[in-house]
């Protein structure tokens, strides 16, 4: 009777810990493709953004019109 009891009780142990290990690997992968998402959503965000556009300040002799679109609207330069 102890011989199947400690062989229920080994059986028990076991079947315990590979349910523990198999729910820390299925959250790991859980967690690992939570944060995947984010940064590919986060990678594509950031290239969606226009660069700025830097103007630079000529002499009043040299200034001419200057048109050009940075992609938030039409900037015109007198």
């Amino acid at each position: 009777m102890q011989n199947i009891r400690s062989v229920f009780i080994a059986l028990a142990g076991i079947t315990v810990f590979a349910a523990m290990a198999l729910f820390t690997v299925s959250l790991t992968l859980a967690v690992g493709g939570i944060l995947t998402v984010l940064m590919a959503a986060r990678a594509i965000s950031l290239r969606m953004k226009p660069a700025p556009v830097h103007a630079k300040a000529k002499t009043n002799s040299q200034r001419e019109m200057r048109i050009w679109n940075d992609g938030r609207g039409t900037i015109i330069d007198l």
